[in-house]
């Protein structure tokens, strides 16, 4: 399918959104709103359990700890706009794409958007991964309000080992 394709192109040159990989311009209005945020790399056994011991059956927890990887920023996104790998990995989105920015190593990113709001991804490979979802199905909603930095968390599987 080229849709995923000649979205984000048509809409970079009709000046909808930046070109992928810039932000907007700080020079506008909404130059101190925006996504800031950092990505954890989580893995070990997350499953609840009364009286759960960090070392019962040989499963770790791992705190998370910041990962480089890829931030991908789409317009708001519902599950009708991806092609799905799984439950929680994406091959495609179909939504215009906004901004695409690599973290530091520490995982942690920033990019100034006008307000608004936004479906944020973290793309491994060929795949996009996001977990959250709200009431009206739209995958990772981030609210970028007037003059804001929004904060956000995002997560990457370290292939597969986490256990919820």
């Amino acid at each position: 399918m080229l849709l995923p394709i000649i979205v984000p192109i048509l809409s970079a040159a009709l000046g909808l959104v930046p070109p992928v990989g810039r932000s907007f311009d700080p020079g506008q209005e909404y130059q101190r709103s925006g996504i800031r945020g950092t990505v954890y790399s989580i893995g070990g056994n997350h499953m609840p359990a009364p009286n759960r011991r960090r070392i019962d059956s040989g499963a770790t927890k791992y705190p998370p700890h910041g990962v480089k990887a890829t931030v991908c920023i789409y317009s708001l996104t519902s599950d009708s706009q991806v092609v799905h790998a799984d439950p929680t990995h994406y091959r495609a989105v179909l939504s215009p794409l906004i901004s695409c920015i690599e973290t530091d190593e520490k995982g942690q990113f920033q990019v100034f958007l006008p307000p608004g709001t936004y479906s944020v991804f973290t793309k491994k490979g060929e795949l996009f991964y996001a977990s959250r979802r709200d009431e009206k199905n739209h995958i990772a909603p981030v609210e970028v309000l007037p003059g804001k930095m929004t904060r956000v968390s995002c997560s990457v599987e370290s292939d597969h080992k986490a256990v919820y």
